[in-house]
């Protein structure tokens, strides 16, 4: 399996990384805002981080993660909050997002944060399965109407 690994987004890439959002099936793009919307969101937010997703020099998806509470961005956790993660239609199913996933939390250990805490929707498209299995737990927190999530590493 190749490499997976995380870039910043530039002129020449922020299109490719936009265009993957139309990988997705129309239940996943209910659940999750198309990759541009992150990055317009992302540029005007002093709390976020955003990147591109590569396998080796093949853009799989988008990862953007919101540090503190802001009232301005509606995120009021204390850390690190997944904000925004996607993996491209083609390149799901095969350990991409889970290693993606390993990554991002060997990197915010790196930082001394050893927990993560997210939300998703619930039904058709949801990735709710997919976070359980990475070993998120129901925090008890709702977002919206969004389920709150929560890892210890």
């Amino acid at each position: 399996m190749e490499e997976v690994h995380f870039r910043r987004i530039n002129a020449g890439t922020v299109l490719d990384i936009c265009d993957l959002s139309d990988t997705l099936s129309d239940e996943q793009r209910e659940m999750v805002a198309d990759n541009a919307v992150s990055i317009a969101q992302a540029h005007f937010s002093e709390n976020a981080w955003f990147r591109g997703i590569y396998a080796d020099d093949t853009p799989i998806g988008f990862i953007m993660l919101h540090y503190g509470s802001d009232y301005d961005d509606e995120i009021d956790v204390d850390g690190a909050f997944l904000w925004r993660f996607m993996i491209a239609g083609p390149y799901q199913g095969k350990g991409y997002g889970k290693q993606a996933m390993k990554r991002l939390m060997n990197q915010l250990k790196g930082q001394g944060i050893h927990e993560l805490i997210t939300s998703c929707g619930e039904g058709a498209g949801s990735p709710l399965g997919f976070y359980k299995g990475l070993g998120f737990t129901p925090n008890g927190e709702t977002f919206g109407d969004e389920i709150g999530l929560a890892i210890k590493f």
